[in-house]
């Protein structure tokens, strides 16, 4: 009998303190699993060459991150180039399957939504200082969900509650005039040379089409020139 009341009471105890666990306690062991803070902050750049997958078509793409200052995504279909840019300032994009040969600036919600891609620690890393707002809205399937609200844009993290990697984003975008939910999920987390881990896989769902990629290449703190991060470079 009292063996069967030690179990309940610890089995107890294990869920209260699992209930009590705080947003930035789950924040701050995300951090930790993905290399910590420390060896984050000594990231300066990313270049990542990806193969991009298009309704099973291989392409090839390009990642140019300067922390706190730019990301760039060159991704190349039939001979043409489409480019995404987010900088410190704006954001700019080039997508001649949409009719235009020229780079054009990037509409103010799509820029919200993105802009902590420029930041290789993501948008919950130091996320006061980058003016975002973070809250635990409850578990779905082994994982913390967490809101992360920056500029007005909102974006669900699903964090795994055992290895405390995040599997799936979610969030919603204007896409052809239509509001969407764009579901990327995460996975084949490796170790770069530095020491800090990224996902080498992932899919972005955005409902009628899907776009899968395949990391290839990793450098970090490779000399990248911020001059790339300008319209129409």
């Amino acid at each position: 009998m009292k063996k069967i009341h030690f179990l309940l009471l610890a089995l107890t105890t294990f869920c209260i303190s699992a209930q009590s666990q705080t947003v930035d306690e789950i924040i701050n062991r995300h951090i930790e699993a993905i290399g910590g803070k420390e060896k984050l902050a000594q990231v300066k750049s990313l270049y990542i060459e990806n193969s991009l997958d298009v309704g099973g078509n291989q392409s090839p793409e390009v990642e140019y991150l300067v922390e706190g200052k730019g990301f760039k995504t060159v991704s190349e279909f039939n001979g043409m180039k489409i480019i995404n840019c987010y900088t410190d300032k704006g954001g700019w994009s080039l997508n001649p399957f949409f009719g235009s040969t020229d780079p054009q600036p990037m509409p103010d919600e799509a820029y919200k939504a993105g802009k902590n891609v420029i930041y290789a620690g993501g948008a919950l890393l130091d996320y006061v200082a980058k003016g975002n707002k973070v809250e635990l809205i409850g578990k779905e399937n082994n994982n913390y969900k967490i809101k992360v609200t920056s500029g007005g844009a909102e974006t669900t993290y699903y964090i795994d509650t055992a290895t405390y990697y995040i599997n799936k984003t979610v969030a919603s975008a204007d896409f052809g005039g239509q509001n969407i939910d764009v579901v990327t999920t995460f996975s084949d987390y490796k170790k770069t040379d530095l020491g800090n881990l990224l996902p080498y896989s992932r899919t972005t769902d955005f409902g009628n089409f899907a776009l899968a990629y395949t990391t290839t290449k990793v450098e970090v703190n490779k000399q990248i020139d911020p001059a790339i991060f300008e319209m129409g470079k």
